[in-house]
């Protein structure tokens, strides 16, 4: 693909821009891997996942009237996944520690994505 190189070079900006994430990945809504730059995880599981989160996330937005998906946070003891619409057929995935500026993380996420 030739846009991969391209999309992995902004991945590893975003992590430079926000030292606390420990992995970024950029996959197709159906759960296909785009690009990664994530260091000890495996991209296409959490592609796959995303692809499962997201589907849920989709249906519970439009069922409750809150529009078009934008971004889906999940909070664990040790840290953040968060998935955010990267334009009609992508989404990014971020996993950050659980000391990330959560703020931080979204304005540079979302400009990312």
């Amino acid at each position: 693909m030739a846009a991969e190189p391209e999309i992995l070079a902004e991945l590893r900006r975003l992590r430079a821009r926000v030292p606390q994430l420990t992995g970024a990945l950029v996959a197709g809504v159906d759960g296909l891997v785009l690009a990664h730059d994530t260091p000890g995880v495996e991209s296409e599981g959490v592609a796959a996942l995303t692809a499962t989160s997201l589907a849920v996330a989709v249906r519970l937005a439009d069922i409750t009237g809150q529009g078009a998906f934008r971004e889906l946070l999940v909070r664990g003891v040790h840290g953040y996944v968060a998935t955010y619409a990267a334009g009609g057929s992508a989404v990014l995935t971020v996993l950050a520690q659980d000391r990330v500026n959560v703020g931080r993380l979204h304005l540079e996420s979302r400009r990312c994505g």
